[in-house]
């Protein structure tokens, strides 16, 4: 099938799956004319990559799960731990946002919101 059917069949827009190839993470066979040509294989890595980056992996990452389903003699503990830690990750992440929510939130209390041009926003972003 060309990529048209094979993004409406996966959800994923054509540019993103010529990117996944551009960076080797599938490839589609070839026809004559030198179109691509998606099989049934491709369209589950491209499901797979879908759902890897919706969790939020890298493209690194996926690359490293993609590899990691074909290889019929991984080890559990190998896919474990990537995903041990991407949360980890997350986990910093959410931390951080929590610390600039919690700013920012103070920052929004101390200002009057009136005409006045006095602004504790204004004043703490221009602080070096």
């Amino acid at each position: 099938m060309n990529i048209s059917e094979a993004s409406r069949i996966c959800g994923l827009p054509a540019k993103t799956i010529r990117y996944y190839e551009e960076i080797g993470l599938i490839m589609p066979g070839r026809l004559a004319n030198g179109y691509r040509d998606y099989g049934d294989t491709d369209l589950h890595k491209l499901g797979f990559l879908q759902r890897s980056r919706g969790l939020g992996f890298s493209v690194e990452d996926c690359r490293m799960l993609l590899s990691l389903y074909e290889d019929r003699n991984r080890a559990s503990g190998d896919v474990k731990k990537l995903a041990q830690d991407h949360l980890t990750e997350i986990d910093r992440k959410i931390a951080e946002l929590k610390g600039l929510r919690r700013t920012l939130s103070q920052l929004v209390d101390q200002c009057q919101g009136d005409d006045r041009p006095h602004c504790p926003i204004i004043d703490d972003l221009a602080r070096q």
